[in-house]
Order: structure tokens, then C-alpha cells, then sequence
């Protein structure tokens, strides 16, 4: 059991989430996640809300390997409409704006977002964690080495897992003190990392529910899956489903993905397995 305040409304989780990736850009790295127009958006949504989505993630910037940052103003009028469309569709659902700049966070909690996820943890811009806490609402707090633009280029680390739960032991500090009162982490599978590195903090998950908070797993058709079955990003699906089974079973709260029904599926035999007797 957990709870996060979001606004003054009050969410009681008691079992792992779903998180469905709605992307308003052109270029993210799965095909399948992207929506050009409001109305797909919406079928999109639709979708993953019939399948089980607890949260829908929308972002309006790639952060794909190799990405270029656009500025604020493309970022709103991508990300905006469709934050605002979705939250008209479904007043139930959990929103969160998929950003790390906090002018286009406070912009999408004015047009209905309930959470910022911020890939950056407020790194990439400064005023990001003074502005979620005025907004009072959750924080997703991702650890990434470098920016979108570099951060595969020769990933280094002396001992990966210490290093990204030191971050987050000195970050989860300054969001406290900066006033968050909800602080999720997520250990940036993929986003400055190798394919051993994203491996050794998976087997480590269970190491980061020292923190005291909701744990995030974004694996969803990853390069950790398919470099190490040597497939494409569209072929992933499987390897997806058996990564997502093992953060689970380490401890992950939340599964963001780009297929709700699988990922709804596996919730359901993981609790199933909690249960058994």
C-alpha cells in the first residue's frame, strides 16, 4: 500500500500500476507510441484506459538516444492539446507530463496533469523541483548520465548501482527540502547506460526500496532487449513482458509502457504469485 497527493486529491494504490506512453512527437523511438494529432491521441488513450492503464505519460519532446532538445513553445503546442483533450476524455485517469523543463510542466498541470516525470530528476533546468512543489504534486525522479543528445556515448560508472542510489539519496534530499511531498524514483534504465549497466540495476532493485519511495520501471522495448536478443524495438514485445515480470519482483511499483494489455497481464500473474500458497 502507498498514496500520493496529488493537488489535495488523495490516490490509495494498493498493487503495482500500468503506465501507458502517449508520445506527442514525431521521433520517439518506437513507432507505435507516437500521435501527430489530438484525435490519435485519443484513440490511443481510449485504448490503454480499456486496457488498464492506471497513468497515461504524455510527453511532447523525444528523449531518445541522439535527440535534440525543442524549444518551450513547440513543446507546449505538441504536448498541451493533448494533455487537455485527455483529461476532458477521462477525468478518472492519472495524467503525468513527461518533461524537464518547468515552464511545460506548470503548463500541462494547468491543463490537467496530475504528475511531472522529469527524465533529468530537475537537473536540466533549475527551477523544475522549486515548481513541482509549488504545483504540489508528484515527482518522478529519474537518474540519467549526461543529456538525451550524449548520454550513450561512452556511458561510465565506477560501480553503477552506488552511484545512481547515492544520486538519489542526495536528490530525494532536495526535494523534501524543497517542499515535494510525493517523490517516485525511477533508475533511468537505458538513459546513459550500457546494456550491463542497465542489467546490474535491474538485479539491484531491490537495493533502492531503502529510499522509502514508489519505485518506477521504464523498460518498456529497450535497447538492454534488443541488443541482447538482437532484435528490433518493434520485436520487443516479449522481452519486454519477461523484464518487466523480474522489476516486479524487485520491488517496482510502477510499469511504464508502450503495451498496457501485456503489461495489465503481468501485474495480475505477479500479484497471483504473491498470493499463492
Amino acid at each position: 500500500m502507498w498514496s500520493m497527493n496529488s493537488k489535495g486529491r488523495i490516490w490509495h494504490v494498493d498493487g503495482p500500476l500500468v503506465m501507458g506512453i502517449v508520445n506527442a512527437t514525431p521521433d520517439s523511438f518506437h513507432a507505435g507510441s507516437r500521435v501527430g494529432e489530438v484525435s490519435t491521441a485519443i484513440t490511443l488513450a481510449n485504448e490503454m484506459v480499456k486496457q488498464g492503464a492506471a497513468i497515461l505519460d504524455i510527453g511532447g519532446q523525444s528523449t531518445r538516444p541522439g535527440s535534440l532538445r525543442i524549444g518551450i513553445q513547440e513543446e507546449l503546442d505538441r504536448a498541451i492539446p493533448v494533455i487537455e483533450a485527455i483529461r476532458r476524455s477521462h477525468p478518472e485517469i492519472l495524467i503525468s507530463s513527461d518533461t524537464f523543463q518547468s515552464a511545460v510542466a506548470k503548463a500541462a498541470v494547468q491543463a490537467g496533469a496530475d504528475i511531472v516525470n522529469d527524465i533529468s530528476g530537475g537537473a536540466m533546468d533549475p527551477g523544475m523541483i522549486p515548481m513541482v512543489a509549488s504545483l504540489k504534486v508528484p515527482f518522478i525522479c529519474m537518474h540519467m548520465q549526461g543529456e538525451p543528445s550524449t548520454m550513450q556515448i561512452d556511458p561510465h560508472y565506477e560501480d553503477v548501482v552506488s552511484e545512481v542510489l547515492d544520486y538519489f539519496i542526495a536528490r530525494r534530499k532536495e526535494c523534501l527540502n524543497a517542499g515535494i511531498q510525493d517523490l517516485i524514483i525511477d533508475p533511468g534504465f537505458g538513459f546513459g547506460k550500457t546494456v550491463g549497466h542497465n542489467f546490474s540495476l535491474l538485479k539491484a532493485l531491490p537495493q533502492f526500496r531503502i529510499l522509502g519511495t514508489p519505485l518506477l520501471a521504464g523498460l518498456s522495448r529497450k535497447s538492454m532487449i534488443t541488443r541482447t536478443l538482437g532484435i528490433t524495438a518493434s520485436e520487443a514485445l516479449n522481452g519486454t513482458t519477461a523484464l518487466n515480470m523480474a522489476a516486479l519482483m524487485g520491488g517496482a511499483n510502477i510499469l511504464r509502457v508502450h503495451d498496457v494489455r501485456e503489461a495489465v497481464e503481468t501485474v495480475k500473474l505477479f500479484r497471483a504469485i504473491q498470493q499463492g500458497k
